[in-house]
Parts: structure tokens; sequence; C-alpha cells
């Protein structure tokens, strides 16, 4: 009898098993779908679940997974501790997320890297590249590839992924990483650390949904979603000048002319027109030369520090140098003219031109 259950209960689970991966995976894109819904209506922004119809992390088990993931990446990668850098990206992220349909408060810091790129980890745990700052020409741009990671979390893509992977292979149960395993870590693309590509490399229907929210978000908190558009421009522009430059970081996101025919269309049919929109601000400008001048530094520190074997030369303040005859029969160190102003007379009327200043 108890063999009998125990298969009954086996073939149950795997039948349920079964009809949720053919449930989940079946799901319709939300971009092809006719009704017009809350995803819809920026309004709702807040009140409203954009999520995935299964996920089997809780909230506090995402928060920590997170957690453990973002110290290995700060214990792998330099943070730039400014404190007028980080607070100024901190303020603009917050403000972005107080307009999203994030569940989770978001931790948000700067690394030293200069990849065109920012990456947030699931539970609200978020990463900016200086490169990205750099690049950006508008706080509105900068703000429009956040506002796309955050979509990410506000979905919580990188949970639904692993529970996918989950229910496609009931071996991985209990969830990964939550062991200590570290079992599932790849390189991830355009990142000089390690961290699970479960958590990172999202399907591209994924990405269409995180430019879809990123723009609401965008438009929400008050910038001008062109610039969103502007951002993608620029991006196919980096590609085609220098072929391979964007390809790593963006390979699993949608063909770019793609992504900029989708975000007018969304912008023309979904938002509202704004009498005005943030377009950028002088502390952005501000914050990119001081980052700029913090970068320039620490590449001058490094190029000294890197070779140990570079001669370095230093001035011996009592050493007078080589003696040598001025032409009159005078002897002099070379090392006394060395620090003398030259100064260059101009010739003047009745005056000697082979004056003694030089």
């Amino acid at each position: 009898m108890r063999r009998l259950f125990s298969r009954s209960l086996n073939s149950k689970l795997a039948i349920l098993t079964l009809g949720c991966f053919l449930y989940v995976t079946s799901v319709p894109a939300f971009a092809k779908d006719k009704k017009k819904n809350e995803r819809d209506d920026p309004d709702a922004i807040g009140d409203r679940n954009v999520t995935c119809k299964v996920n089997w992390y809780s909230l506090e088990k995402e928060i920590a997974l997170g957690k453990q993931l973002a110290q290995q990446v700060e214990r792998e990668s330099r943070v730039i501790n400014d404190p007028v850098v980080a607070e100024y990206i901190n303020r603009v992220g917050q403000n972005l997320v107080r307009n999203s349909d994030a569940k989770v408060p978001f931790t948000i810091k700067v690394l030293d890297d200069d990849t065109i790129n920012a990456f947030a980890l699931p539970g609200g745990f978020f990463f900016v590249y200086s490169g990205l700052i750099l690049k950006a020409d508008t706080e509105s741009e900068l703000a429009g590839v956040m506002a796309h990671e955050i979509a990410h979390v506000a979905a919580r893509h990188g949970t639904c992924q692993a529970t996918r992977g989950q229910i496609a292979n009931l071996a991985t149960i209990p969830l990964i990483m939550m062991t200590g395993g570290m079992a599932g870590y790849a390189l991830y693309e355009g990142a000089s650390f390690l961290i699970p590509m479960t958590f990172l490399k999202f399907s591209r229907n994924q990405e269409a949904q995180a430019d879809y929210l990123g723009i609401q978000y965008l438009y929400k908190t008050g910038y001008d979603p062109e610039a969103m558009v502007d951002f993608f421009e620029k991006i196919e522009t980096l590609n085609k000048r220098k072929p391979g430059t964007m390809a790593k970081v963006f390979s699993d996101h949608p063909p770019t002319g793609d992504r900029i025919t989708a975000a007018q269309n969304e912008i023309a049919k979904v938002l509202k027109e704004k009498p005005e929109y943030v377009v950028t601000t002088s502390e952005f400008n501000d914050v990119k030369a001081r980052l700029a001048m913090l970068e320039n530094r620490r590449k001058l520190t490094d190029a000294t520090s890197t070779d140990p074997n570079k001669p370095t030369l230093r001035k011996n303040p009592n050493s007078t140098g080589p003696i040598e005859d001025d032409g009159d029969g005078n002897k002099k160190s070379k090392g006394d003219d060395q620090d003398r102003p030259k100064l260059k007379r101009r010739p003047s009327d009745g005056g000697d031109s082979s004056s003694n200043f030089r």
C-alpha cells in the first residue's frame, strides 16, 4: 500500500510539475496581449503586479540572496565611495524606485569600471558602472538605463528565471544558491566578476518588458521618455562605428533597432504627453566632471604603481651637478642655472642685444 501510494504521489507530482512548466512556458508574451491592462497604465504604477505567475522565492529570500551576491560583487570590484558621486547616483536611483512597481528597498552603488552598463541583483542591490555615467550625455539618459534595471527587479526576473529552471529540473531543489554551494557560476558578459548567470541573463521577452516598464518609470519620475530612445540610438551608433563594442553586454537583449521602434510606439500610444520634462541638470554635469577627474587620477596612480621595475628619478637638493667653465675662466655647476628663471629681453634701440638675461 505504501509503495502504491508513493508511486501515485510521484505520478501526481510529475503531472503537476509538467503542468506548471507548460503553463509557465506557454504564457503569452505580455507585449502580445491585446487586452489593455494595468501594465499599460502609468497611473497605476506602485499598485499593480508586474511579476511572473510562478515564483518560488519569497521577497525575504530574494533580498537575502541579493545581499549575498552583492557582497561578492563588492569583494571582487572597486566601489567608488566618493560622497558627491555616490550620493547623487543614489538619489537619482531612489527617485526612480519611488516611481516604480518595486516592492523591495534598493541599495545603489557605483563601480569603477569603464563598461557602459549597469545591473541590478534580486532584492534591489543595484550597481552602476562609472563608464555609463561618463558616456551619458544627459541625466535623463542615465536615468533611462537605471529605470530599465529597476524594472528587472520590480518584475522579479532573476528569481522568476531561477524558478523556471527549478520547475524544469526538480533535482535542483532546494533552492540554488541558498545552500551556499555557489555551483552555478559563470562569467557575466561585460562584468569583471563571477555571479550566477541565472540572475542576470534574461530572456528577450523579459528584456523587452524591462524596456516597457522602464520607460513608464522614467516618465512617471518626470524625465523625458525619449531619452531611452536616445540611448538606444547611441548604442547602435557605437556598435556601427566599432563593431562588437556593445555586442557582449547587449547580446541577450532584443535587436537595438527593434527596441527603438518598440519604445517609440509605447511613448506614442501609452504615455500622455506632458507640458515639460526633465532632460538634464547642472548637477549631472558637475558629478560627471568630478567622476572624470577621479577616473583620470586613478588611472594615473595605477599606471605608476603597476610597473614596479619602472625607474624613478629624484633630484638631490644638495647636489651641485657637474662643474664646467662659463667661458670667462669662472667655474660653476650646471645645476646653478637649473632653477634660475630664464628671461628673454626684447632688444631696444641703442641697447646691447647681447644682455646677460636669457
